[in-house]
């Protein structure tokens, strides 16, 4: 059996298959390539900041002047650096990263609710280029196996372009998605073709092959998909406090995933790219630890396995072997078409519009991974020669400069096409409204045991509207000095808050406050920094003298003129597996639930968890007019939502907890207050004390209409 693991880019070096040497190689002209290590890292660095802001003025996508600079300096063009094991290593990362990142953004849930796009397509982008080149290299005279391993080089495609989409902020949309699903089916579908050619040559193409690697490949798509989000909520549970720890984690499963798919024979690539699927249910996409993957994979790892693909181009490949010329234009143009007119079967299938078109067409044109693999394969069995080869490094070219740019030439107008609900606000829009809840979010922080949860369900809130975090801390003056281990301890926790702010990303302004109480200390900065909505921690339970006399929830919630955010966190809010709404016909009106709707659902879809909403309905015939029309209308509002409801009577507390299961995040809606009770009500705490390990969300709002009722 093959061996497609990630030594192909070794091979490709030590192959020579990509061009013979010149006589007189450029690089001669000027020095040696650079060996030192320390003056090899600073020249990638060097082209990481220059080449991308070069080609950003000719208004082109910064990652065509990596690829391009990799041409430059590599042993083909001014022959700087040598693509030697260190080259070939980082390479091989960042092409992992790349797909990682790739399998980042896919959400498993938007798959499954819209397998058919992916589906669709991946078979679309992967039968007709198949079809067109087969046909296209028999054309040319080529043997039937040599045609279909040809063949398998125009289906499958890298994500180049990846790094554009992120930029322009397009890749929840829904062109995205379905190339990115495509892009697993595609490259599995065109490894195990390279897999049956390569055994077809061999005469190996045996029933043992095939018992072996259907299992097998169907046993290693479950235990990635299922076993590391599993090990990964265990992790954050027991490690969650260690923000290394769980970085580090996150890069042994992408590294450990890829590793397994070598072994069971299928190419590293699709491993990093289930393992990014796997990984992104675990971690809420705005959290600073998914920014901080990101950014790592982004800013050095990508950009270096750019440069790598552009060293391996020869330039002058048309100049010493001019009868190549004719078949590197047919090859480039059979690619590029067979590509253009899948992506436009496709879009067609699906009625969209022609901007959804050319990015699902830039996105699947670009080759390199397995292209270069599959290539260097068939070179080395035979099944090509060497003019084959350098045809297909010049499609590599063409293709991955040309990717970047169709797709940010048109990303930019894919924004005008209507598509799904998107998050970008809490009102379903495509853009965030003033009016929706998280501008300005006040965030009190005192316990640094509860301060992480508390802070990434801020940032979750806040991001989604590019709106500011307000961390406070009070420190309550009694009448005497405040003591200096006091301010100490103030400015830590304020410090730990806006460093955890700024990894994500986001505008941050700590607040340091002396103040008569905690409370009122809190209440005032509302005022004073006019905050829209305000998150408290909450032990889940109040004391006989607090139901009484009130502690300190209780005054903020009687008093605040915002509404409320009440949170209880007794697990790590990304091992969150389901959301839960549970409402009630008394509980609040219509607004108010329209408002906690949309918030649970936002983090529902940033949490990467199924939503459900629980609706008390009308029970008996005390129930007034009032509360069955409530009970219409709410029913009416969710249907319009396309959300499930799960309509119950009976014992609320019961109800409810039979909805909540491990790993849930319930949210409720605080109920009428009597004396005597908790300022959130009798149900909210009675269903906390039914679900104790359960993290709870109580939206409590103020009594008088605010701008956000």
């Amino acid at each position: 059996m093959i061996y497609l693991g990630l030594e192909f880019h070794a091979a490709i070096a030590a192959s020579g298959a990509f061009g013979r040497a010149l006589p007189l190689p450029l690089g001669q002209l000027l020095q040696e390539p650079i060996t030192d290590p320390v003056a090899i890292f600073l020249t990638i660095l060097a082209i990481m900041l220059v080449a991308p802001l070069l080609v950003e003025r000719l208004r082109l996508p910064g990652i065509i002047g990596l690829i391009l600079a990799g041409v430059v300096v590599g042993p083909y063009g001014l022959g700087i650096l040598e693509r030697d094991s260190t080259i070939v290593l980082l390479g091989t990362v960042g092409l992992l990263f790349l797909m990682f990142l790739g399998g980042l953004e896919t959400s498993l849930d938007d798959l499954k609710r819209n397998a058919d796009k992916p589906i669709i397509f991946g078979l679309s982008t992967f039968v007709v280029p198949m079809v067109i080149g087969t046909g296209v290299m028999v054309a040319l005279g080529y043997g039937f196996w040599a045609a279909v391993l040809v063949a398998s080089c125009f289906a499958s495609h890298t994500l180049v372009a990846l790094p554009v989409l992120n930029k322009l902020g397009i890749m929840r949309h829904p062109a995205s998605t379905a190339t990115l699903g495509a892009t697993l089916i595609t490259n599995v579908l065109a490894l195990l073709v390279l897999a049956v050619v390569v055994k077809a040559d061999q005469g190996d193409l045996t029933l043992g092959f095939w018992l072996f690697l259907i299992p097998a490949l169907t046993i290693y798509t479950f235990a990635v998909l299922w076993g590391v989000p599993k090990l990964g909520r265990w992790f954050f549970k027991q490690f969650g406090h260690d923000e290394g720890a769980e970085f580090t984690f996150v890069l042994a499963a992408l590294f450990v995933a890829s590793y397994l798919a070598s072994l069971i024979e299928i190419e590293p690539i699709v491993g990093a790219f289930l393992a990014g699927v796997a990984i992104t249910q675990i971690i809420p996409r705005l959290s600073p630890l998914m920014n901080r993957v990101q950014f790592i994979g982004n800013t050095l790892f990508v950009p270096i396995f750019l440069i790598s693909v552009g060293m391996l181009v020869d330039p002058l490949i048309l100049v010493r072997e001019p009868q190549t010329l004719l078949l590197v234009s047919i090859i480039v143009l059979a690619e590029l078409a067979s590509k253009f007119f899948a992506a436009w079967v496709a879009a067609r299938w699906f009625k969209w519009k022609l901007p959804s078109t050319m990015v699902m067409f830039g996105l699947s044109m670009a080759q390199a991974a397995s292209t270069l693999a599959a290539i260097t394969i068939a070179f080395d069995i035979g099944l090509v020669d060497e003019v084959v080869v350098n045809a297909i490094i010049v499609m590599i070219l063409v293709s991955c400069v040309l990717s970047p740019w169709v797709v940010a030439r048109w990303g930019a107008q894919i924004q005008t096409e209507p598509v799904e609900a998107n998050a970008a606000s809490f009102d379903g829009s495509n853009t965030p409204t003033a009016s929706a809840l998280g501008q300005r979010v006040l965030i009190p922080v005192a316990n640094p045991s509860t301060e992480d949860n508390l802070l990434q369900l801020a940032i979750i809130l806040t991001k989604r509207v590019e709106g500011t975090l307000l961390p406070l801390h009070v420190l309550p003056d009694r009448n005497q000095p405040i003591a200096e281990a006091d301010k100490t301890r103030q400015n830590r926790l304020l410090d730990t808050a806006e460093t955890i702010a700024h990894a994500a990303t986001i505008p941050v302004e700590t607040i340091g406050r002396i103040d008569d109480s905690i409370a009122w200390g809190i209440l005032r900065t509302i005022q004073e920094r006019n905050a829209d909505l305000l998150i408290c921690g909450w032990k889940g339970f109040s004391t006989y003298r607090e139901n009484f006399f009130g502690s300190v929830i209780d005054t903020i919630v009687r008093s605040a003129t915002i509404p409320v955010l009440i949170s209880r966190f007794p697990q790590p809010i990304e091992n969150t597996e389901k959301v839960v709404l549970a409402i009630t016909g008394r509980q609040a009106n219509l607004g108010q639930i329209k408002q906690t709707l949309t918030i649970t659902q936002c983090l529902a879809e940033e949490l990467k968890a199924p939503l459900q909403v629980v609706q008390m309905t009308v029970g008996s015939a005390r129930d007034s007019g009032t509360d069955r029309s409530a009970n219409r209308k709410l029913t009416a509002l969710l249907q319009e939502k396309d959300i499930a409801v799960q309509p119950v009577q009976g014992n609320t507390v019961k109800r409810v907890s039979e909805a909540v299961q491990p790993n849930t995040l319930l949210v409720l809606i605080a109920s009428t207050r009597i004396v005597g009770q908790s300022a959130l009500g009798r149900e909210p705490e009675a269903i906390t004390k039914a679900n104790w390990d359960t993290n709870i969300l109580v939206l409590h709002f103020p009594a008088q209409p605010t701008k956000h009722a």
